[in-house]
């Protein structure tokens, strides 16, 4: 396969195994999160980070299970708010710190067996670049 043309799902497929939902320091959500997910679960998004979240550095992250996975990861190894995820569940394992240190991508694939990494290390920061580049025009 040439590099050039290398797409995202050639880099990641998600295995629905959760690892990804569990310790690594939580999930910062957004004020944008705590509202989709209030009004997904019924909950006001007002009593959503005393109920459901930790302070980590003065935001919050959802809460872990005494198992260490996250609050809204079942028994039945699914996550409960999947239709509306938190940005940093959504763009995972897309994320800033690969482009930073790509290194990071193989670190990642240590405890998430949907990545893959055949790839050299400055093509998946090429992909992952350009999600970002994307996801941000998206937003404006």
């Amino acid at each position: 396969m040439p590099f050039k043309s290398v797409r995202p799902e050639d880099l990641f497929e998600c295995q629905k195994c959760g690892d990804c939902c569990k310790g690594f320091g939580g999930t910062y959500v957004t004020q944008t999160d705590i509202e989709a997910i209030s009004k997904f679960i019924g909950t006001h998004p007002d009593t959503f980070a005393r109920d459901y979240c930790q302070m980590s550095g003065g935001s919050p992250v959802l809460a872990q299970k005494k198992d260490q996975y996250c609050i809204f990861w079942d028994a039945a190894r699914m996550c409960t708010i999947h239709p509306v995820k938190p940005r940093m569940c959504k763009a995972w394992p897309f994320i800033e710190s690969v482009v930073v240190d790509p290194a990071n991508w193989e670190i990642m694939s240590g405890s998430c067996p949907g990545i893959r990494t055949e790839f050299p290390l400055p093509v998946v920061q090429g992909v992952v670049k350009k999600i970002l580049s994307e996801n941000r025009r998206a937003k404006e």
